[in-house]
């Protein structure tokens, strides 16, 4: 079978088959709309959406299309970024920040009622806490935080520790590793390139539509020969012959492997001896080929 050439020099329709967008949602519709959306305007059969976001919520929401659904799950324990407006009940206590500082680390969180997850009591990371802006009982907080943390728990629990009470108000997300929103892309910036790109202008699309590797960045990566490759789209795993180079990982660590034209093959789990002559070294999770 052909594999896929250098991430830089792909067409429309290849970018379209294996491409992320740095999507920025707009406030209304839930993450699952927006992907039918993206879907249907590019004209693939798959678009999933990387962690999901309540219907006012807006901000970064990366969109895989095509055979990059198939990544999703390197989302699952990415880092995520807020930016949240901490409405207060009463005026804000002398000792504001000190009290948001005690929820940095690890915190304990039971998911809402109208959430899909079993309602049991979870630890969540809490990396940084940030006030930004404090104005009368309204204030802006950065919040960076582990996958799975509810902001809105978060927000009212912060009231009760600063005994005024107090709710999430807008909420937009900043980040989702490995994208951020210095780069975002609109629904409507979509919808234009694709028209510029059917008139024959594809640059607007490649800046709107990415390689999906540049989702899998933070990934440890492996380098596998093209052999082997074509050997893993029948879903082999990787054998020892066929590994030319691999990350300093544990047993057990999750990798992307590429060709060596750097396009990516497939997602699995080093469980072998990278210097072993024989024997399987990967073995497989996702097959992206």
């Amino acid at each position: 079978m052909a594999l896929r050439g250098p991430p830089g020099e792909r067409s429309v329709d290849e970018l379209l088959s294996f491409g992320v967008v740095n999507l920025d949602k707009p406030p209304g519709p839930s993450a699952h709309q927006v992907a039918a959306w993206v879907r249907d305007m590019a004209g693939v059969d798959r678009a999933a959406h990387a962690g999901t976001l309540d219907p006012k919520v807006t901000g970064c929401l990366p969109m895989l299309l095509g055979d990059a659904t198939r990544m999703a799950q390197v989302f699952d324990d990415s880092r995520k970024e807020y930016v949240a407006v901490l409405q207060l009940h009463g005026p804000a206590p002398a000792d504001f920040e000190a009290v948001l500082a005690e929820f940095e680390g690890d915190i304990y969180q039971k998911p809402p009622k109208k959430s899909a997850v079993v309602r049991r009591l979870r630890s969540r990371e809490i990396f940084d806490l940030e006030v930004l802006e404090l104005e009368e009982r309204r204030a802006l907080v950065r919040i960076r935080c582990e996958s799975g943390t509810y902001i809105r728990k978060l927000c009212h629990d912060v009231g009760l520790a600063l005994g005024t009470g107090a709710h999430m108000g807008h909420l937009r997300r900043a980040g989702t590793d490995p994208f951020d929103d210095t780069d975002l892309s609109t629904l409507e910036d979509l919808s234009d390139a694709l028209a510029w790109a059917d008139e024959g202008d594809t640059e607007p699309l490649h800046e709107v539509v990415r390689p999906a590797e540049d989702a899998l960045v933070e990934l440890p990566s492996a380098t596998i020969a093209d052999s082997a490759a074509r050997e893993v789209a029948e879903g082999a795993p990787v054998y020892a012959p066929g590994l030319i180079d691999v990350d300093d990982v544990s047993q057990g660590t999750l990798v992307a492997c590429y060709t060596p034209a750097g396009a990516a093959v497939c997602l699995g789990r080093l469980v072998g001896d990278p210097d072993s002559d024989a024997g399987t070294v990967i073995e497989l999770e996702r097959v992206l080929v």
